[in-house]
């Protein structure tokens, strides 16, 4: 009698769990199914011209984008210098608007963009760039925002994840760095989020200079601070209206002298540095300023 019970239970047990197998089966079929009838409801017919559509729409942007920035560095060559660094803002601001309009309008051709069709699209664009392009949403994120809050623009000379250069160009995903060994950097945007950005000139035309001169604790301060303001004072780089400036460093191995000036142009920056320290070192040779000793410097080396 007990064994036909314990029967029973199990055989009940066990028609149970295939119910709810069934229904479960069920359930994922008909999500199954709705997901596919929202598909189809999305997405409209794809055909060979709708195809050739698109392309044409793609090649049309990228030509766009090229002519874009064709004329502003066209136009940034061509207005007062001054204003070169204002035109040249421009550039980010017309790339996101052509893509933004691009995306627009592919999604016009190939989706029924209708209010809750939008969202739905919208709700799985985010879904999947969270989990597939994680990174890449957080660069292109990170870029609109840098739009706005501006850490570096085009033409700005910045330092940025170790790398450093000026800002050639600004794109959706990163920014292009020209660094003084005339490479092209790619920088991803989303840097700012862990990287302080040191930005030398924040849109400004102009971008101070440090050039560092070495010379024996014996050589005349005042003498060496003269001539320092004077080969600035007198370069045609040299920005007049800016502040001259003459700092010095007692150390172990000698006196370390800074010359902290502007040049006209930031680009100039490595032009300019050149023509102090060779100016400087013909009067320095004039005067005979002593330079310290290599044992002096080697020794602090070690």
């Amino acid at each position: 009698m007990t064994f036909m019970f314990f029967t029973l239970i199990a055989q009940a047990a066990k028609d149970t769990a295939e119910d709810a197998a069934d229904a479960a089966g069920e359930a994922a079929s008909e999500v199954a199914s709705d997901t596919a009838n929202q598909t189809r409801e999305i997405l409209t017919e794809i055909t060979r011209t709708k195809l050739i559509q698109a392309l044409f729409i793609v090649i049309i942007a990228y030509l766009t984008i090229k002519a874009v920035d064709w004329l502003v560095n066209w136009l940034s060559e061509r207005v007062a210098k001054e204003n070169r660094l204002q035109v040249m803002q421009f550039q980010p601001f017309a790339r996101t608007f052509v893509i933004t309009l691009t995306v627009i309008t592919l999604m016009n051709l190939f989706l029924r963009l209708s209010q809750e069709n939008v969202l739905a699209v919208t709700g799985t664009i985010a879904v999947a760039l969270g989990f597939a392009f994680k990174d890449y949403a957080s660069s292109v994120i990170a870029g609109i925002i840098g739009l706005f809050e501006t850490p570096y623009r085009v033409g700005d000379r910045i330092e940025i994840a170790d790398e450093y250069g000026e800002v050639v160009s600004y794109g959706l995903r990163g920014i292009r760095l020209r660094t003084p060994e005339d490479n092209i950097v790619t920088v991803p945007h989303n840097h700012i989020w862990t990287n302080s950005v040191s930005n030398a000139n924040m849109g400004e035309l102009e971008a101070q200079v440090v050039t560092e001169f070495y010379l024996s604790h014996e050589v005349d301060a005042e003498l060496v601070k003269r001539i320092l303001y004077r080969i600035a004072h007198t370069s045609k780089y040299t920005h007049l209206g800016l502040p001259i400036i003459v700092v010095m460093e007692d150390q172990s191995w000698g006196s370390l002298f800074k010359l902290k000036c502007y040049p006209l142009d930031a680009r100039d920056e490595f032009i300019y540095k050149t023509d102090l320290t060779v100016r400087a070192k013909k009067i320095f040779a004039k005067h005979n300023l002593a330079y310290p000793k290599w044992s002096n410097l080697a020794v602090n080396s070690e």
